[in-house]
Parts: structure tokens; sequence; C-alpha cells
């Protein structure tokens, strides 16, 4: 069975960092990807960065510059860096694994981790 753990959330404030992790298991790391979402309270769940099997990232625009995403595969575990934070990026954080290579649609990511949350203060 597919299993992601996602944890590191917290409360933080504007400008500061966090480090999400999220450990996975039970898949084949080379055939599939690994991505970030998140989801803030009455909007959608939206990617926020994903990695390839191979290695390759991806990151969405609001994000970009601030967040990063490394891996660890000796521990199974993606990391999302989150640098520069603002109260907009507040929101549930989840990470999610799909076969193949990285999509933005969240609908194309079978399996899921719990979510994390992240609040920034103002």
């Amino acid at each position: 069975d597919v299993q992601l753990q996602a944890s590191g959330g917290g409360l933080v404030q504007a400008g500061g960092s966090l480090r999400l992790s999220c450990t996975a298991s039970g898949f084949r790391r080379d055939d599939y990807s690994i991505g970030w979402f998140r989801q803030a309270p009455g909007l959608e769940r939206e990617g926020v960065s994903c990695v390839s099997g191979i290695g390759d990232t991806y990151y969405a625009d609001s994000v970009a510059g601030r967040f990063t995403m490394s891996s660890d595969n000796a521990k199974n575990t993606v990391y999302l860096q989150m640098n520069s934070l603002k109260p907009e990026d507040t929101a549930v954080y989840y990470c999610a694994t799909r076969y193949g290579e990285c999509i933005a649609s969240p609908t194309a990511y079978a399996d899921w981790g719990q979510g994390t949350l992240v609040t920034v203060s103002s």
C-alpha cells in the first residue's frame, strides 16, 4: 500500500520559514512523482510544487523563488523548504503521489497523505 506522511506545519510570522516533510512508502520512487498541494479555507486545492521520479522539480508561480523542494532517497522523504512566508501561504498542505510525470492538477494524484496546517501571521 502507498502511504504518505506529511509533517512540519505550524504557526510562523510573515517573513519566516518552515520545512515540511513527506515520508513515502509502498512504491518505486523512480517511477512516481510526489507533489505538494495546499488548500486554504473556501478555496480549491492547488498545486505548490512537484518532484518527478528522475528529480525534476516544478513550482507554482506564487511560490517560485521562495519555496524549494528536495529529496532524501535514503529516507524516502521529500521536503518543502518554505522561506519568506506570506499570510496568503496559510493553508493545509498535503503531499501526494502519482505514477509518471508531474502534473499540476490535484485530480491526477491517486494517493494522499494527511494534511499539515501552515499558518502565517501578519
